[in-house]
């Protein structure tokens, strides 16, 4: 996946260039013959005496970039590969999950995307794989793809995240088990997992689950309420 340290370094940059150009504006008003180089003073031991206000703010710039880039691609992003969704077909809201069968937090955070799909009639959700726990999750990618082709995405999904994390044996019992004709990894899967690599790393997005919501994107197991609420908050805002 795409490494936090760009990212984040950039979010610095940015911030501290916002506030020192806030500083020279202020004291282009403020003084009657500004010092560039003063003003910078000031601002920099105004961070050093308030440095709390950095994470703070560092959050709110990436979610603002994250935001943007999500605007950018949003097409790419809630079209599903084949059968790769679930709830309504021309849904008010999508939420868009990227995954991998091998992330504990993405198994603990199946139910409250189904709980989400039981509740709310109005929902779309596509499920992006991102397969980079290994060669296991490759494997079970390949087979989500291939079910996904045959429209058996969500029977297969729901069944390994069942099973444990995808192993051999765990994922033999889920093709067994759904009646999936397995592929193995072909061209197409390629391209989309490279495509979804891509959006991931577009997005700023350091692991999985990741999830879309309107606007906003939420990394981790956040959690049915979250989820919830960020859903409200995007019917709200369209």
């Amino acid at each position: 996946m795409a490494a936090a340290g760009g990212w984040k370094s950039g979010a610095l940059a940015g911030i501290v260039g916002l506030v020192i150009g806030g500083g020279a504006v202020a004291g282009f008003y403020g003084f009657r013959s500004p010092d560039r180089a003063g003003t910078e003073e000031i601002v920099r031991q105004y961070i050093l005496d308030h440095g709390e206000i950095l994470p703070e703010s560092m959050q709110r710039l990436q979610q603002r970039q994250a935001s943007a880039a999500v605007g950018r691609h949003r097409a790419a992003l809630e079209t599903p590969f084949h059968s790769a969704w679930a709830g309504a077909a021309d849904g008010d809201v999508v939420l868009v999950e990227f995954f991998d069968y091998a992330c504990g937090y993405c198994r603990a955070s199946n139910p409250d995307v189904e709980r989400l799909l039981r509740e709310d009639p109005r929902l779309k959700v596509v499920w992006r794989e991102l397969p980079v726990l290994g060669p296991n999750s490759e494997t079970a990618a390949a087979v989500s793809m291939a079910a996904a082709r045959q429209g058996r995405f969500r029977q297969f999904h729901d069944r390994l995240f069942s099973l444990g994390r995808p192993t051999e044996a765990t994922i033999a019992e889920a093709i067994r088990s759904v009646g999936v004709q397995p592929r193995g990894l072909t061209p197409e899967h390629r391209a989309e997992i490279s495509r979804n690599i891509e959006l991931a790393r577009t997005i700023g997005s350091t692991g999985t689950p990741t999830f879309i919501v309107g606007d906003r994107v939420l990394e981790g197991a956040v959690g049915y309420e979250t989820l919830k609420q960020a859903i409200a908050a995007a019917r709200a805002a369209s």
